[in-house]
């Protein structure tokens, strides 16, 4: 259809054009892409055998939706994106506020104007991108808000009485008709206001201050939740609930691979930042461990979630960790170290919604805890597991696995004999590299587990060994003044023990005085 010929309603109807409602339209459009193998959701990753297929069943079967699931599981996102599903555009009476079918209007001003003009009633056609609403509930949003209310301000400048319908200023909920409209955070609409949205799913009715309005809204709704809502700030009328047909469930990323791709998809890194900075798989991995480990961390609200956007703002973060000190070296060319993680703490602590017991260990802490427990967890996927080697050792009953060495012997000794070594947070990368080799058996066991991996890649593993070892009890580390401190695990002990000593002596010597 040639909508650049068509501008009067008594062309449209020559064109052979008829309206059909909106859910039919999404449907149709839906199977059309469906039978092409197409997906009507891109850039929605890890959904593609739960969410998505669910979302294609309910919009098949013309349902309104409430996607329920903790914050940052694109829910938002999926209902923009039902806006492709709309055809391209539409036609509705030229200056109407409810987007009219010229073919059948339902406001008074479409009616009046097509009863003036006839088929020289002028009509314009709407592109799908202006065919959605959305909405954020908040507790003082107001049925005027949503639905509409009398403006005096009209009926003074056009002199008409309360009584006439042209003084009505709708709503953005039949400013949406023939649309799809989008209520997030449903529960925290008042209930009373929630009662207000009966009619129009039932129906398709509307009610605005007493007047007799039959106007038969088209509507796809689509609504947002999260289950945490239902006991902390509010919760979705029941009466309400029964009539979204569909509820589907989102929910987090359930590999790494999928929290990966998703990080790389949405991080917004300058193109210069990724000219200058490296950012190798394994700090990557990190990066996405601290979601998973936040997720079933003691400390963590469960039932807030951790969003995926930590992920990302880590990410930059830690991108721009390694840029800054690049830029404060003049250094053309770097990568993201283990030590540059430090960096993403105030992306972890801004994400993150602590329990009890969460808020008396402190978010900062809690954040290292959440770094030092993914460099756990990742370590034995890279190299020998030395909580293996403790146990085997702990036996006292000597076996075959027992004969294999200790791949970390000569880097504990180098420590036991009083050695220790300090990464500056905002160290040149020659000499971070020049201090690791220091360490005796430290570049062997990357070489042995990694032989072809060049300078900047093992001096990364190599530190990440550190990181490891420290993780699991083998050597010390503090964090100290912008510098990382590796000593030996039994001196830093008794180093500690004589300082709580002195303070006790010191205190004995009080008391005696």
């Amino acid at each position: 259809m040639n909508i650049e010929k068509i501008k009067t309603l008594g062309e449209l109807k020559k064109s052979g054009y008829k309206a059909i409602p909106v859910k039919d339209e999404i449907r149709k459009n839906l199977i059309e892409k469906i039978r092409n193998r197409e997906n009507p959701f891109k850039g929605i990753l890890g959904y593609e055998d739960s969410v998505i297929p669910d979302t294609e069943r309910a919009l098949l079967s013309r349902h309104n939706i409430l996607f329920l699931g903790l914050r940052g599981q694109a829910k938002t996102r999926m209902a923009r994106q039902m806006v492709d599903l709309l055809d391209e555009y539409i036609p509705i009476v030229s200056g109407s506020e409810v987007n009219d079918d010229p073919l059948q209007p339902m406001s008074k001003y479409a009616k009046d104007l097509i009863a003036e003009y006839a088929d020289e009633t002028p009509i314009h056609w709407v592109h799908r991108s202006e065919r959605y609403g959305e909405k954020l509930a908040t507790p003082d949003v107001s049925v005027a808000d949503l639905i509409g209310d009398i403006d005096p301000i009209k009926a003074a400048n056009l002199r008409l009485s309360f009584a006439d319908e042209k003084v009505i200023h709708y709503g953005i909920i039949p400013r949406s008709n023939r649309g799809i409209f989008v209520i997030n955070e449903i529960p925290d609409l008042q209930a009373r206001i929630q009662v207000s949205l009966f009619n129009i799913l039932e129906e398709g009715d509307i009610q605005i201050r007493g007047f007799k309005l039959r106007m038969p809204l088209d509507i796809m709704f689509v609504f947002t939740a999260n289950p945490e809502d239902y006991t902390n700030r509010g919760s979705i009328v029941t009466p309400l609930k029964d009539r979204i047909q569909s509820q589907i469930l989102t929910h987090y990323p359930k590999t790494i691979e999928t929290s990966l791709a998703i990080t790389e998809q949405e991080a917004n890194v300058q193109e210069d930042q990724k000219a200058k900075v490296d950012v190798s798989d394994l700090v990557k991995r990190l990066i996405e461990q601290v979601a998973f480990e936040a997720r079933s961390n003691e400390y963590v609200d469960k039932k807030s979630g951790v969003s995926a956007r930590l992920t990302i703002a880590a990410y930059e973060n830690a991108v721009s960790s390694a840029e800054r000190r690049a830029i404060i070296h003049n250094e053309k060319h770097t990568q993201v170290w283990i030590s540059d993680l430090t960096g993403i703490i105030p992306a972890i602590t801004g994400k993150i919604e602590l329990v009890y017991e969460g808020e008396q260990e402190g978010p900062y802490q809690v954040a290292v805890n959440l770094l030092d427990k993914s460099i756990r967890s990742l370590f034995a996927t890279y190299f020998p597991n030395p909580e293996g080697l403790k146990k085997r050792k702990g036996t006292g009953k000597p076996s075959q696995q027992d004969k294999i060495e200790d791949p970390y012997k000569n880097i504990t000794r180098w420590f036991d004999a009083g050695n220790h070594i300090d990464l500056m947070m905002d160290m040149k990368d020659a000499e971070k590299i020049q201090a690791l080799y220091r360490v005796d058996g430290l570049y062997g066991v990357v070489k042995k587990h990694f032989p072809h991996a060049n300078e900047k890649e093992s001096a990364l593993l190599m530190e990440f060994v550190l990181h490891g070892l420290a993780a699991h009890s083998l050597i010390s580390k503090k964090v100290i003044e912008g510098r990382i401190e590796f000593k030996d695990l039994i001196g830093s002990m008794m180093n500690l023990g004589q300082m709580n000593f002195g303070e006790d002596d010191e205190l004995a010597e009080d008391d005696f005085r």
